[in-house]
C-alpha cells in the first residue's frame, strides 16, 4: 500500500471513533421512503417480493391494500446457466448442494432485490447461479451479470444514495460492492465464515457484514457450536475497503451472561440514529440489544415458543428459530418474524413487551411499508406477504405471491408500470 503504517493506523482510529459516535441509515431505514422528491420524481413506490423457489419477483403496492401490480422473471437465462453448471462438475456439486441444503430440496433462484435509482431495473442476487444480475423492468431482459467469487450469492444491501449494492458471496467469505447501474465491482472485502446480511451505515461510509458460519450441517447440539466456524461482524470503510472494526459477539454474549446462545448473527435492525443494534441469533426465539458506543449487549428478549414447534434443532431451517426483524421509522417498535414458531409480533422497544402474536406460516423476513405504518412479513410457508400495523400489532392485509417468498424490499418502478412488455 502507498500509505504509511502511521497514517493507516491514524485513519483506522478516526474511522472507529466516527463509527461509534455517529450514525445514519439503518437496515430498515434503508427501506424507508426517500425524503428527496427529485430522486423519485415520475416513479411509483412499490415492494419487490422475491419468490425464491419460483425464480420470480412479485411487485406489489407499498402501502394500502398491498395489491399485486406485476411479476418479473429473474431467471430469463435459466437454460444457459444450467448448461454451464451441468458441464462443470464442481459447479454442479455446489448447485446440487444448495438444493439439498439451504434450498430445502429446491433451487434458490432469488434471494435479494433492489431497484436502481431511476427505477429502470431490478438488481437481484441468485444463490443457485452464484451471481447478481440486473433485469430491465421494461423488457424483462438482462442488462448485466456479475458472477460472485465462489459458488453462492446471498443477502445484499443498497447504499443510501442507491448507486452501490453489496452482495455476500457465502462460500468464499467475501462481500463484493458493485456499481448498481453497470455491475462493475468497485471493491471487495473478506469476512467471517458464510457472510450473510449487509447494512450500510453513516450515510454509506461503512458497511457492516454479519457472518453466520456453517448452518447446513446437523451438528446443532449446543456443545458442537465450535464446529460452526468463524462468526463475527466485520465493519469496513466503503471508500478504502479497509477493515475498521471486528465485533465478536461470543465475547459480548459471555460477558452478558448468555453463554448458552449462539453467536451466529441473523437479521438485524438499527435504531434510526444507529446508536443501538438489535439482532437475532441461531436457535433462539428472541433477540438481543447491543449498544454501539459502549460495545456491550444491554438487554435480551425471549419470545414465546409455539408448543407445536419441534425441539429438534436439526429440523429448523438453516439453524434459524426466528429469522426476520425490522424497526418502525420512529424507532419505537420492532417487528419480529418468529419463523419456526409460525407467528410474527410487534415489540415495544422501551419495554420489550410483545403485542398479541399474529399467526403466520414460516415467516422469513420483515420490512417496513412505504408509509412506515406497517411491518410487512413474507410467509414462506403460505406463499403470501402479510402487513401488520405497528401501532396496534394487528394484521391489516395478506396478499398471495409466488413460491416461497423470502426477501421483501421497498423499491421504485416507472409510473404506470404493470410488468415487462418484452419476451
Amino acid at each position: 500500500m502507498s500509505l504509511s503504517s502511521t497514517r493507516r493506523a491514524v485513519g483506522a482510529a478516526l474511522a472507529a471513533l466516527a463509527l461509534t459516535a455517529t450514525a445514519s441509515v439503518t437496515a430498515t431505514a434503508a427501506d424507508a421512503p426517500d425524503p428527496s422528491g427529485d430522486r423519485t420524481a415520475g416513479l411509483r413506490e412499490v415492494m419487490f417480493v422475491g419468490n425464491n423457489w419460483d425464480g420470480t419477483a412479485d411487485v406489489i403496492e407499498a402501502r394500502g391494500d398491498f395489491a399485486k401490480i406485476g411479476r418479473i422473471n429473474v431467471i430469463p437465462d435459466k437454460d444457459e446457466r444450467l448448461k454451464e453448471i451441468y458441464l462443470n462438475p464442481l459447479k454442479l456439486a455446489f448447485f446440487l448442494g444448495i438444493r439439498q441444503g439451504p434450498g430445502e430440496g429446491h433451487d434458490q433462484f432469488v434471494d435479494d432485490m433492489y431497484s436502481t435509482p431511476d427505477g429502470s431495473a431490478m438488481v437481484v442476487s441468485r444463490p443457485s447461479f452464484a451471481d447478481v444480475v440486473s433485469i430491465d423492468l421494461a423488457t424483462g431482459r438482462m442488462n448485466w451479470r456479475f458472477p460472485v467469487s465462489g459458488f453462492r450469492s446471498d443477502h445484499m444491501a443498497v447504499s443510501p444514495d442507491g448507486t452501490r449494492v453489496a452482495v455476500s458471496a457465502s462460500t468464499s467469505n467475501t462481500v463484493h460492492v458493485l456499481d448498481i447501474g453497470t455491475g462493475v465491482r468497485t471493491g471487495s472485502f473478506k469476512t467471517g465464515d458464510k457472510p450473510h446480511e449487509n447494512v450500510f451505515t453513516d450515510g454509506g461510509r461503512y458497511v457492516w457484514n454479519m457472518s453466520i458460519g456453517e448452518v447446513n450441517t446437523a451438528l446443532d447440539a449446543p456443545w458442537l457450536d465450535w464446529t460452526k466456524g468463524d462468526r463475527r461482524i466485520t465493519v469496513v470503510d466503503t471508500q478504502s475497503f479497509e477493515q475498521v472494526k471486528v465485533i465478536d459477539m461470543r465475547e459480548r454474549l459471555d460477558a452478558f451472561g448468555r453463554k448458552d446462545l449462539s453467536d451466529s448473527i441473523r437479521p438485524v435492525a438499527f435504531t434510526p440514529d444507529e446508536s443501538t443494534l438489535y439482532f437475532q441469533v441461531s436457535f433462539f426465539n428472541g433477540f438481543l440489544e447491543y449498544d454501539v458506543a459502549t460495545d456491550t449487549i444491554t438487554r435480551s428478549k425471549t419470545l414465546p415458543k409455539n408448543p407445536a414447534t419441534s425441539e429438534d434443532r436439526t429440523s429448523w431451517v438453516n439453524d434459524s428459530r426466528h429469522h426476520g426483524m425490522s424497526m418502525s421509522p420512529r424507532g419505537d417498535k420492532l417487528c419480529i418474524a418468529g419463523t419456526m414458531d409460525d407467528y410474527a409480533t410487534v415489540v415495544d422497544r422501551a419495554t420489550l413487551e410483545e403485542s398479541p402474536l399474529v399467526p403466520a406460516s414460516k415467516p422469513y423476513w420483515a420490512t417496513v411499508s412505504g408509509d412506515g405504518r406497517s411491518c410487512v412479513i413474507s410467509e414462506s410457508g403460505a406463499d403470501a406477504v402479510t402487513a401488520i400495523d405497528f401501532a396496534t400489532g394487528k394484521k391489516v392485509a395478506t396478499v398471495a405471491v409466488g413460491d416461497h417468498p423470502q426477501r421483501v424490499r421497498l423499491a421504485h418502478v416507472p409510473a404506470g408500470w404493470a410488468g415487462p412488455t418484452g419476451d
